[in-house]
């Protein structure tokens, strides 16, 4: 293990044995009383007028700068809220003759990255930088790999550390010397807030369903197979939570709702993650028209209070030379798929067979194969022709049957479903029914994809006999939605990758000594 170690790591590791020498413990018991947060005092603190309500502090944090003035240093630490300079005088922290506190491990034993405690006061310095007059100093936990170097004057940020590999893979790294990763994350938590708060406030009830399925039902997707040992049957990692969450609403409940973590065993790219969160709500007695109304005020309230404004700027999904901004505010645009369809490659498919779709497919050089039914080449001329034109909110409504097999059919336009797609910055957000309720219908829609399998489309959806049971007792007339939070995560942080919003992405195993 030594022979692999890197110059720095193994000074480190010498550090840590003369630490150990010195009688001083690099790992300590974790206890340390904390008064304040770095960004509490850099808030806080004007100037001597309040010097009283500032005169005893403790924190903790990171090293992340050290700057050696012989008898004295100034350093910089990073905790949660922020970073801080420090002050350390030799005579404040070793007033008596033994001098090792500062001389030894301060001067040097100390590096970037060690987490420290310590006490003090809060003072400005000569320069105007609020800072803490260190009087108590404590090691808490030595760091043996050296952090990557960022350079930064003045406020602003050079050499940042951008290697994708890197800040994905070392994800821990990364938000320690990329700040604004972190704020990124705080945004998450507090958009999924803002719409818990929405649903809450509304009557909605938070549930959870099972991710291990014996049925991959809900969506038209590739899914992940696992074995349960003890019962020696096949399971799958869910690739939606729809069948359960409509199970509920037969059971009684009138709106659900839960944040799920789903798996598809699909492609990757900058949208695409084989492990992300869905949120799905189904509410009795609602449809598609009301589902709308509702996901615009929930959108625009999350803009709000994510952002502070419905106008949101954004490069997610594109490049920065196609910066736009996003307007959030209510109402949306609405147009029918065929319409969208029509107006993008100019052919009317609405009236097609399968032959005919495949023709106009082929005139557009869309790639098809014979696995593919009717519903599936009007999602690919859609998607490959169309789709990106949405850059503002627009809904995509009135689907054919074909492609929405759990989806009540239009009340008024034959062939047709009750569904839109919410599509921003040219993805798809959301996907919303007036759901199916009637169970004999639905067998029929389920035997349909069967059919699809048959001829070899690993996405048709799998006929869940039990999900048919529940529907025979009777589902009142419903509504559903499923919203791709990590899209809509990118939206709202203004981040051009699903990787840059998920804590730790999927990626190839790496190999390590």
């Amino acid at each position: 293990m030594q022979s692999t170690l890197s110059e720095q790591e193994i000074v480190r590791r010498e550090k840590l044995a003369e630490l150990q020498r010195l009688g001083i413990d690099p790992y300590p018991a974790p206890t340390f009383d904390i008064t304040h947060k770095a960004e509490e005092i850099q808030n806080g603190y004007k100037g001597e007028e309040d010097n009283e309500a500032f005169k005893e502090v403790s924190l903790a944090g990171r090293i992340m700068s050290i700057r050696d003035m012989g008898k004295a240093a100034f350093a910089v630490i990073q905790d949660a809220s922020g970073r801080i300079q420090i002050y350390l005088r030799r005579d404040d922290l070793c007033p008596g003759e033994d001098k090792t506190l500062y001389n030894a491990v301060i001067k040097k034993l100390l590096d970037i990255g060690d987490f420290v405690g310590l006490k003090g006061f809060v003072f400005k310095t000569k320069t105007g930088e609020t800072s803490i007059h260190v009087t108590d100093f404590k090691l808490l936990a030595k760091a043996l790999r050296p952090l990557p170097i960022v350079k930064e004057k003045d406020g602003e940020v050079y050499d940042a550390v951008t290697d994708p590999e890197f800040r994905y893979r070392q994800r821990y790294a990364d938000l320690i010397v990329n700040p604004g990763v972190r704020d990124t994350f705080t945004k998450i938590t507090k958009m999924k807030g803002a719409i818990r708060r929405f649903l809450d406030e509304r009557g909605a009830l938070e549930v959870d369903t099972p991710v291990l399925q014996s049925i991959p039902g809900g969506a038209i997707a590739r899914p992940f197979a696992t074995h349960h040992n003890a019962l020696d049957i096949p399971l799958y990692l869910r690739i939606a939570n729809e069948l359960y969450l409509k199970r509920l609403i037969v059971g009684g409940f009138d709106w659900v709702y839960e944040f799920s973590r789903n798996f598809r065993n699909e492609g990757m790219d900058r949208t695409h993650n084989p492990e992300f969160t869905i949120l799905e709500w189904y509410t009795a007695y609602k449809d598609y028209f009301w589902m709308m109304e509702t996901t615009e005020q929930m959108l625009e309230k999350a803009a709000l209070d994510v952002c502070g404004t419905t106008d949101v700027p954004s490069t997610s999904f594109g490049s920065a030379q196609e910066a736009k901004t996003i307007s959030f505010k209510a109402p949306f645009k609405r147009i029918s798929i065929f319409d969208a369809i029509k107006e993008h490659t100019g052919h009317d498919v609405s009236q097609m067979d399968e032959d005919g779709l495949r023709k106009v497919c082929n005139e557009l050089g869309i790639h098809v194969d014979k696995t593919m039914g009717k519903g599936k080449l009007i999602d690919e001329i859609f998607g490959e022709k169309c789709e990106h034109h949405y850059i503002q909110p627009t809904f995509i409504i009135d689907y054919p049957v074909e492609m929405s097999p759990l989806t009540k059919k239009h009340r008024s336009k034959p062939g047709l479903v009750e569904r839109f797609e919410l599509m921003i910055n040219g993805k798809e957000i959301a996907n919303a029914y007036s759901e199916l309720n009637d169970p004999v219908e639905q067998r029929e829609r389920f035997e349909e994809q069967a059919k699809l399998m048959q001829r070899g489309d690993e996405e048709a959806m799998y006929i869940d006999y039990d999900f048919l049971r529940a529907l025979e007792y009777g589902m009142p007339p419903t509504s559903g939605i499923g919203f791709g939070i990590d899209r809509l995560c990118m939206l709202l942080t203004n981040q051009p990758s699903i990787q840059d919003v998920l804590f730790f992405p999927q990626m190839r195993p790496e190999k390590m000594d």
